[in-house]
């Protein structure tokens, strides 16, 4: 039972978000997980840090099952609108907008394509 468990759980874990880098301070390659934000892996190749943080998902998962806690959606599964607010200076709205103008596209499609060469 708990094989069947497990092997559920690694199934789940494949579709967070993961990411490897690079860290100067630890002098290895750290494995994090969007998901888990306070989680991370160190180790000294890529590949051994995404297996060691996919390992501790595996296992935080596993364990807030068995606490009856709810677990993460993985971001990949999350529904997005493709709206946000976002408060920016008035002068630099009135400096987009002019852009925007000037460009003959709406305010919207120049954000959007600025925030999308990011």
């Amino acid at each position: 039972m708990v094989t069947k468990v497990r092997a559920k759980v690694r199934t789940e874990v494949e579709r967070y978000t993961y990411r490897v880098t690079w860290s100067d301070e630890d002098g290895e390659f750290v494995g994090l997980c969007a998901e888990f934000p306070s989680l991370s892996w160190l180790a000294d190749t890529q590949e051994a840090a995404l297996q060691g943080i996919r390992d501790v998902v595996i296992d935080v998962i596993s364990d807030m099952q068995s606490n009856n806690e709810s677990i993460p959606q993985p971001l990949s599964s999350k529904n997005f609108s493709g709206k946000f607010t976002v408060r920016i200076l008035p002068a630099t709205h009135r400096y987009l907008f002019i852009q925007a103008k000037e460009a003959n596209v709406s305010f919207n499609r120049l954000i959007s394509t600025i925030l999308a060469k990011q």
